[in-house]
């Protein structure tokens, strides 16, 4: 017969939420406050006023910049700016397309032509190359391709033609090497995947590599135009009436040189915020399958940047 150890009563667990069906008391959690953020703030805020009040006591008249800022002559400017950007992205976007290919096909004669295309265009300023397609007609009086077309030059080459000829092929070489690093961001194993299912090289690349290649090419491909937007502003130098041009010339002929250019200056930040917050959700669609969560858009984050200088209880 063994003899019964008395341990005394067990030991029971505090009681919990789920024991008592109290739950517990939420706290206060109080934010570290970050003083450095509020100095530096200030010191923005005072600069920015005092850049503002410098301007406005300078001698410029801004009820002419209101004034002339809807004047038909300007608002047709705006209107070539944005034709002549398009046109020579949507230019630039195709020839960097197909000289990417180009430049990664194993034909050496193929490759050798993309890279001196992409050689002189991107080596050579694109002002100059304006120039040069303006002054085409010191060499070349007519224009002859046979059968086909037959005019001469300077009727051609009128400056639409030229700025577009001169930021479209320009534009080509930087998209070339753009698109061709897209290209080699996607992996070889889908290439591999889609020959071995009997799919063209010309369809693989079509429907299987430039689809995954879009989310490296979309944002590069968005600053460029961005970019390009600011130097259609060199077409002036060809005779091409675009949104400087036409801003200058009614500076000159009412004498607001200063004021026009403020004009002009608003329209171009104006037209880069609209195709940047464009470019923003292009590249959030082109984002979806590659990451977990998609990015925030701009009314989200101001909304997280608001809750931030909220206090908030966080239960434990």
């Amino acid at each position: 017969m063994t003899d019964k150890i008395d341990k005394g009563p067990a030991a029971t667990p505090p009681a919990g939420p789920g024991a008592s069906g109290t739950p517990y008391e939420a706290i206060k959690a109080i934010p570290v406050r970050h003083y450095g953020r509020w100095i530096s703030g200030v010191i923005v805020v005072a600069l920015l006023a005092w850049l503002v009040y410098a301007f406005s006591q300078g001698n410029v008249i801004w009820a002419t910049v209101g004034d002339k800022l809807f004047d038909p002559a300007v608002l047709s400017g705006l209107w070539n700016t944005v034709l002549i950007s398009v046109a020579a992205m949507a230019l630039g976007l195709v020839l960097g397309i197909v000289f990417a290919v180009m430049r990664l096909s194993n034909n050496p004669v193929t490759s050798a032509v993309s890279w001196l295309y992409i050689w002189f265009f991107r080596g050579t300023p694109v002002y100059v190359q304006l120039l040069v397609w303006f002054n085409l007609s010191l060499i070349f009086e007519y224009i002859n391709l046979g059968p086909i077309y037959k005019n001469y030059t300077v009727a051609v080459m009128t400056p639409f033609m030229v700025a577009l000829l001169g930021l479209g092929l320009n534009e080509g070489a930087y998209m070339a090497e753009i698109v061709r690093a897209g290209i080699q961001s996607v992996d070889e194993g889908q290439t591999e995947a889609a020959h071995a299912l009997g799919m063209p090289q010309t369809k693989t690349m079509r429907r299987i590599v430039l689809p995954q290649a879009m989310r490296v090419i979309i944002p590069p491909t968005g600053n460029e135009f961005i970019n390009m937007l600011k130097t259609s502003s060199l077409v002036s130098a060809v005779q091409y009436t675009e949104l400087l041009r036409a801003s200058s010339n009614i500076g000159n002929t009412a004498g607001a040189i200063m004021e026009m250019l403020f004009v002009a200056s608003i329209w171009y930040l104006a037209l880069t915020s609209v195709f940047s917050v464009g470019q923003y959700y292009l590249e959030r669609r082109f984002a979806r399958g590659s990451t977990r969560s998609l990015p925030p858009t701009p009314f989200q984050r101001l909304r997280a940047n608001l809750n931030m200088f909220r206090r908030t209880e966080v239960a434990r």
